[in-house]
């Protein structure tokens, strides 16, 4: 391909994409070795965001005698912190080789988080609290999640369909947590409006698709250098919620 490719150079003539893929220079054997340097960056944000976490709410903050934390989304923020530590490290796989296993993995993941995350967004932007309501609203979500996985899997990988499916779900948590940022007016705000404002705006280097730069930066790369520092302010986001939160209820305990 990189042969073909400076050929069409000499011409003139722009590049083109391979099966779908733009050609990239190797290295060591890795396909897109900045994409998965900038995953492996983002596998340990996340790993460092949700430890973090851990140790506020179990060493940091109080906890009820029975040992009930007083943070209600503790148990969901860990599944989330996993989920997204396994979509990391399967993006990295990915990127390191591209094959039909690796991208069903890595596909798979991704929408796995994403459809969490939704479940997630809806349990605390509405405060559903109640165990009957939760199962209500999140089994719908997370049927659809699994029945697009298994879809991608067992059947069809749609790359088409793939795309507008979590732009959907992108789409949603974005505005959920925009609208609530401003109506609790959560002392935090600030820093959700700039993880979904620069989450959103990250998303049109996803459609602005350009040839990789030296054979090794394209469009994706640079998404996946703004999730890195996204990631980190989530987090802070995330632990600021669970200070407020408990702060409130000892304030009603009183």
């Amino acid at each position: 391909m990189l042969a073909r490719e400076e050929e069409r150079k000499t011409l003139g003539e722009n590049p083109i994409k391979y099966h779908g893929r733009w050609p990239y220079r190797r290295v060591y054997g890795f396909q897109e070795p900045v994409a998965v340097a900038l995953s492996a960056l983002n596998l340990a944000i996340q790993f460092h965001g949700w430890i973090s976490f851990f140790i506020l709410v179990y060493y940091k903050l109080p906890i009820i005698h029975n040992g009930k934390m007083f943070y209600e989304y503790t148990g969901m923020w860990h599944m989330y912190g996993i989920l997204a530590m396994n979509c990391w490290f399967w993006a990295a796989v990915l990127h390191s080789r591209d094959l039909e296993l690796t991208e069903k993995l890595g596909y798979s993941s991704f929408i796995a988080l994403l459809g969490f995350g939704l479940v997630l967004a809806i349990f605390r932007v509405f405060n559903v609290k109640n165990e009957a309501a939760r199962v209500m609203v999140g089994a719908p979500v997370i049927a659809l999640t699994i029945t697009h996985i298994l879809y991608l899997n067992c059947y069809y990988l749609d790359y088409g369909l793939n795309r507008k499916v979590c732009e959907a779900m992108a789409v949603a948590q974005f505005l959920l947590w925009a609208v609530w940022a401003g109506v609790s007016q959560h002392p935090s705000r600030l820093k959700l409006w700039v993880v979904v404002f620069g989450g959103a705006l990250s998303v049109l280097l996803l459609i602005y698709d350009f040839p990789p730069y030296w054979g090794y930066v394209d469009a994706h790369a640079i998404w996946l250098a703004t999730t890195i520092p996204l990631s980190y302010l989530w987090w802070s986001f995330i632990k600021d919620d669970a200070e407020f939160m408990t702060l409130n209820q000892l304030k009603k305990a009183d």
